[in-house]
C-alpha cells in the first residue's frame, strides 16, 4: 500500500521526518526540494542512511560482477554531454562483431561475473536480426548470464530503424520488445534517463527521446515481466527542482507498475542510480560555469533554478542564460542528490552509489547517505571513461570498501538476490595481506585495447604501477 502524503506539513516537521524513514509517509514533491534547500546536509544523510537500514537492514551491503558492453559507438542522437558517439566515419568508430562480443562475455564467466549490461550507441546499420541472433547465441552458450540491455532511446531508435507495426509508440515498441525478449533480453536498464524536464532535455539531448517516450519504453518492459532501472545524470543546467521533478516521474510510474502488474507477475523499476555529469571532451563541458561568465551574479537564483518546476513546464526564455551556464556537482550535491532520492523514492527497492563518476571514497560514502548497492566491479566501460572519469575497482578493493564503512559486502544478482556473503576469512579482501600487490589492472575497453586508468576484478600485481592506482583507506590493517 502506498503511504500517504502530508502536504500540510513542513519539510522539516520531525514527526514527518520519522514517518518518512519508517515508511509509513512520502513527501511531495514541494517538501523534497523544500528539504534539499533548507536541511542540514549531514542530517539528510542521515535520515537516508536510516530509511536504508529500514529496508536492507544493517550488516549487508552488495555489488555485482559485471560487464559494460559498449558494442557500439555509432549514434544518431547528438547529445552535447557525451564524448562517445561516433557519426560512423571517423577512425575510431566501431561497431563489435558477434564473435568478439562472445568473447567478452566468456572473459565475464571465467572471472564468475553473473550479468552483461550491454548499450551502444544508435547505429542504423544495425538490423533487428543483428540483434536477435547476438541474444539467441549468448543465451545458447552462456545460459546462465543474465542479459541486462538496450536502454529506452535505443528501443525508440529500434522503432526508428525497423519500421514495426503498430497504431501507436507503445505497440510498435512491444513489437520490437518482445522479439528481443523472446531472444534473451531479461531487464532493461535505465541508461539515458538524464533529465526527464523538457527544455533541459531538448538542449542536452538533441535526437535522444523525450521522457514520455522512455517512461513508455520502460511500461512495455514491466508489461512483459521484466524489471528495469531508472536514471538522473544531473549537474549541469538543470535546477534542482527539475532533479525532483525526475524523481518523482519515476515514483508515479513505479506506483502504476506495481498497482497494475503486481498480481500478474509484471515487472517495476528494482533500482534509481544518479550521477553528476561528468565534462571532458565534451561540448557541454565548453559551457561556462556560472559565476564565472560576464555579467553573472551570484546573488541571483542559478539559471536553472530559475527556469525550473516541479512540474517539468519551465521555459527557457524564462531566463535568457539558461542552457549558456552550468553548475557543477561536487560531492557534496552529490550525496544530498543521492540522500534526497532514498527518501522520496519510497518505491525504489535499491539506490545505488556511483563510484565510477565520483570516485571510490566518494561512492563509500555513498552507502552512509541511503545507497545499499555499490554496482559493479567493472570489468569494462566506455562512455563514462570517455568523459574523462577513470575510477577503477576490483573485487578485493570494492569488499574492503564495503566492510570499511562499517558493513559485510555481499555478490548480488540482478535481482538483487544474494550470491555470496563475505564474512570469512577466504572473502576477496580478507584473504588480502598485502594491499600494496593489489594493484588495479588496466581497464578492458571495447576494442580490446587498454585505457589510461584501470581495474580488473581480481586482486594481484602489476608491474607497471600506473596511475589508476586507488588508494584505499583501510582500517584495522597493521
Amino acid at each position: 500500500m502506498t503511504a500517504r502524503t502530508h502536504p500540510q506539513s513542513d519539510a522539516l516537521d520531525p514527526g514527518l521526518l520519522e514517518d518518512v524513514v519508517a515508511g509509513a509517509a512520502r513527501l511531495t514533491p514541494e517538501q523534497a526540494l523544500d528539504l534539499y534547500h533548507r536541511c542540514d546536509p549531514q542530517r539528510l544523510g542521515l535520515l537516508a542512511d536510516r530509511r536504508c537500514k529500514v529496508l536492507h537492514g544493517e550488516h549487508i551491503r552488495t555489488y555485482v560482477i559485471d560487464r559494460n558492453i559498449n558494442y557500439t559507438n555509432i549514434c544518431t542522437a547528438k547529445c552535447i554531454f557525451c564524448a562517445f558517439k561516433r557519426k560512423g566515419d571517423e577512425a575510431d568508430a566501431y561497431t563489435l562483431e558477434h564473435d568478439v562480443l562472445l568473447e567478452k562475455v566468456s572473459e565475464l564467466v571465467a572471472i564468475g561475473g553473473t550479468q552483461i549490461l550491454m548499450q551502444g550507441g544508435m547505429n542504423p546499420a544495425l538490423d533487428l536480426d543483428w540483434y536477435i541472433e547476438l541474444l539467441t547465441t549468448i543465451k545458447e552458450r552462456f545460459p546462465q548470464v543474465h542479459v541486462h540491455a538496450f536502454s529506452p532511446p535505443e528501443f525508440i531508435e529500434f522503432v526508428n530503424f525497423f519500421d514495426p507495426p503498430g497504431a501507436d509508440l507503445k505497440q510498435k515498441v512491444k513489437w520490437v520488445m518482445e522479439r528481443l525478449h523472446a531472444a534473451g533480453l531479461q531487464s532493461v536498464p535505465g541508461g539515458g534517463g538524464e533529465i526527464f524536464a523538457d527544455e533541459v532535455r531538448r538542449k542536452i539531448g538533441l535526437g535522444k527521446c523525450d521522457a514520455e517516450a522512455w517512461l513508455t519504453v520502460m511500461r512495455v518492459a514491466h508489461e512483459l515481466g521484466m524489471n528495469t532501472s531508472a536514471t538522473m545524470m544531473f549537474g549541469h543546467i538543470e535546477g534542482i527542482a527539475d532533479r525532483v521533478h525526475h524523481m518523482n516521474l519515476v515514483r508515479e510510474r513505479q506506483d502504476e507498475a506495481i498497482n497494475d502488474l503486481s498480481q500478474e507477475g509484471g515487472g517495476k523499476y528494482m533500482a534509481f542510480i544518479s550521477w553528476p555529469f561528468q565534462p571532458s571532451n565534451t561540448a557541454l563541458g565548453n559551457v561556462k560555469e556560472w559565476g564565472f561568465g560576464k555579467g553573472d551574479d551570484l546573488s541571483q537564483p542559478f539559471p536553472g533554478d530559475f527556469v525550473a518546476r516541479l512540474d517539468g513546464l519551465g521555459k527557457r526564455s524564462d531566463h535568457p542564460k539558461f542552457g549558456l551556464r552550468r553548475r557543477v556537482a561536487g560531492a557534496s550535491a552529490y550525496l544530498r542528490t543521492q540522500a534526497l532520492s532514498r527518501l522520496f523514492l519510497d518505491n525504489i527497492y535499491s539506490i545505488g552509489s556511483s563510484w565510477v563518476t565520483m570516485g571510490p571514497h566518494v561512492g563509500q560514502m555513498g552507502l552512509l547517505w541511503g545507497a545499499n548497492d555499490m554496482g559493479s566491479v567493472m570489468m569494462e566501460e566506455n562512455v563514462v571513461s570517455s568523459a574523462g572519469s577513470t575510477h577503477c575497482l576490483n573485487e578485493p578493493m570494492i569488499c574492503r570498501l564495503i566492510r570499511d564503512a562499517g558493513y559485510v559486502p555481499a555478490q548480488r544478482d540482478n535481482a538483487y538476490d544474494l550470491l555470496k556473503v563475505h564474512d570469512g576469512p577466504t572473502s576477496p579482501d580478507l584473504a588480502i595481506t598485502d594491499w600494496s600487490t593489489c594493484r588495479p589492472e588496466r581497464l578492458s575497453t571495447a576494442q580490446g585495447t587498454e585505457d589510461s586508468g584501470g581495474c580488473s576484478v581480481a586482486g594481484g600485481s602489476q608491474e607497471s604501477g600506473e596511475s589508476g592506482m586507488v588508494s584505499l583507506t583501510i582500517q584495522n590493517s597493521d
